[in-house]
């Protein structure tokens, strides 16, 4: 069996929360990594890989994937596996929702992009991570509907862990 390898980023703890929630989860073997202490040759290895970012400012990556980011351009995604976990407010940020999705999908949609997920549920104005009508990831909200996050995790995971 194939390991997942599942990078994040988090300044709250959020963000390695929902990680750890998504692991547990699946029922095959994910190594998890903050991409803080991450390198392009880490990622590199996994042919099957999720990545998480929060959402920070208005739209932003969090700062360690920011800061990770030209590794991302330089990294050969067309034979790779890829699902994304965004995170964000989409009351206090209606307009910039689960953005960070929306950064990763750019550097890894020439690969296999797997866990598209349904708006449906969600109160938000705008999002650049929603393409023909579907989030390009799993969009959590932690801060206003923490009590969906363990339900949508699972739906999630139940949805794609064939792809891997």
């Amino acid at each position: 069996m194939e390991t997942i390898g599942l990078f994040y980023g988090s300044d709250t703890g959020t963000t390695e929360d929902i990680v750890e929630k998504i692991k547990n989860a699946f029922s095959k073997e994910i190594e998890v990594h903050n991409i803080a202490d991450s390198s392009k040759e880490d990622i590199e290895k996994y042919d099957k890989l999720i990545l998480a970012s929060p959402t920070w400012g208005s739209g932003d990556l969090q700062a360690d994937w920011e800061d990770f980011e030209n590794n991302l351009q330089e990294i050969d995604f067309s034979s790779k596996t890829i699902a994304l976990v965004g995170l964000g407010d989409q009351e206090s940020y209606s307009d910039t929702f689960c953005n960070s999705l929306s950064h990763l999908y750019a550097h890894v949609k020439a690969g296999n992009v797997v866990g598209k997920t349904s708006t449906d549920g969600y109160h938000y104005d705008e999002s650049e991570s929603v393409i023909d009508g579907e989030f390009v990831g799993l969009a959590i909200d932690d801060v206003n509907q923490d009590e969906l996050t363990d339900e949508r995790i699972e739906a999630w995971v139940k949805d794609i862990e064939g792809s891997f």
